[in-house]
């Protein structure tokens, strides 16, 4: 299978290691992974502040480059659901047929659904709590929404499973949002961060060593808080424990 890793603008700045990491996982496990040097933002800032119109030619520029692979792999929940669900109206009466909204997968998703591994080298003697965003519980599906009658599942915590000396734990609540949320996490900064407070604590008191997810933008407010804050636990992201070692 061809795959063309998208690694979102804020990763790239911030979270280099993400992308390096995902690069590097995807080619142990035997994908065929091509990185776009053309990429750039996928417009979802623009869209989240109400300028949707500004995200039109991002989408555009965006499907054209990656409309080559058989699929797209993203390390970031929330922009994969924005290309996925939204793509497809952004770009709705233009002479090009959006394509990659159908192809286009969260990384941890992907190794999940697509390449099912059995076994990983990786190895983190760590106990990690498991950061559920919202754009990957309710939107990608990466695990059951609390709020919902329906059987327990977690794909991050299926993928933990593989790594040999990890302990993986939960907060109660198990889904309740961080409080970053794109905009409103500038717009309404102080409820925000008081949500973020709040779900770091919760975290804590499972007594862990690191909160890990799927989405860096959430991992980046917890982190800015544990930092401020000085509060004894680390943010990783899922993909950079199962590429330990590599």
């Amino acid at each position: 299978m061809k795959v063309g890793l998208f690694i979102p603008c804020y990763v790239n700045a911030v979270y280099p290691q993400v992308g390096v990491a995902s690069y590097k996982l995807l080619k142990s496990l035997g994908v065929d992974v091509e990185y776009p040097q053309e990429q750039t933002c996928c417009g979802q800032p623009m869209a989240n502040a109400g300028f949707e119109n500004e995200s039109v030619d991002l989408a555009g520029k965006f499907d054209k480059l990656f409309e080559k692979y058989e699929y797209v792999v993203g390390p970031s929940a929330s922009c994969v659901a924005f290309v996925r669900d939204h793509y497809g109206d952004l770009l709705k009466g233009k002479p090009h047929v959006c394509k990659v909204e159908q192809k286009i997968y969260d990384i941890c998703e992907f190794i999940h659904d697509v390449v099912k591994p059995k076994s990983l080298s990786a190895y983190f003697p760590h106990k990690v709590s498991l950061q559920n965003s919202c754009h990957g519980v309710r939107l990608l599906h990466l695990s059951s929404p609390s709020e919902l009658n329906v059987p327990y599942h977690n794909k991050l915590r299926d993928l933990l499973t593989l790594v040999r000396g990890i302990e993986v734990v939960e907060p109660d609540p198990v889904d309740e949002c961080c409080g970053f949320g794109g905009m409103f996490g500038v717009e309404e900064h102080a409820v925000s961060g008081q949500m973020g407070r709040d779900k770091v604590r919760h975290h804590m008191e499972t007594g862990a060593e690191y909160i890990a997810g799927a989405d860096c933008s959430c991992l980046m407010h917890q982190g800015g808080i544990i930092a401020r804050e000085k509060y004894p636990i680390k943010t990783i992201h899922v993909i950079e424990i199962l590429a330990s070692g590599l």
